[in-house]
């Protein structure tokens, strides 16, 4: 099996405000880096410049998503914890608002598989209800409950 993770975002401003520009002048570049990395596998993606930010969640433009699907959890974690990601991961309160609710979510998909937003929305909603299980989980969850491959 491979990793997919979905991570959603809702912007403080539009996405041409000079409040979010660093982000967005970034977006490319961080994407880039993870679709190099070992143990990449797929990214739902939009236009260049625009990267996931072209699908707006529940009509608001100022959501966005990260749709990803990796090999293993561990290339996963080396990208979000161990390369440049993390430096803007910890900016992430210039950019966005505080949701109040879980916006991130991993679950296990067969090598090929590319989720859809809506199926990844599901995911995410499932744990919102249920919590941390094998259907859908946190890195916490992930940490405990790792297959000896991932």
């Amino acid at each position: 099996m491979q990793l997919a993770e979905l991570n959603i975002g809702r912007l403080v401003a539009s996405k041409d405000d000079p409040r979010v520009a660093d982000f967005m002048t970034n977006l490319d570049r961080i994407n880039g880096l993870g679709k190099r990395m070992p143990g990449f596998v797929w990214m739902m993606e939009g236009a260049p410049g625009e990267g996931n930010t072209a699908t707006a969640i529940d009509g608001d433009p100022q959501y966005i998503s990260n749709l990803t699907v990796w090999e293993t959890a561990a290339q996963l974690e080396t990208f979000v914890f161990d390369t440049l990601h993390a430096k803007f991961m910890a900016r992430r309160a210039e950019w966005f608002a505080v949701l109040g609710e879980m916006h991130f979510v991993m679950w296990w998909v067969p090598p090929g598989h590319q989720p859809t937003l809506s199926e990844a929305l599901a995911k995410l909603e499932y744990l919102r209800a249920n919590g941390d299980s094998a259907e859908a989980f946190g890195w916490d969850y992930l940490r405990a409950n790792r297959p000896a491959t991932a």
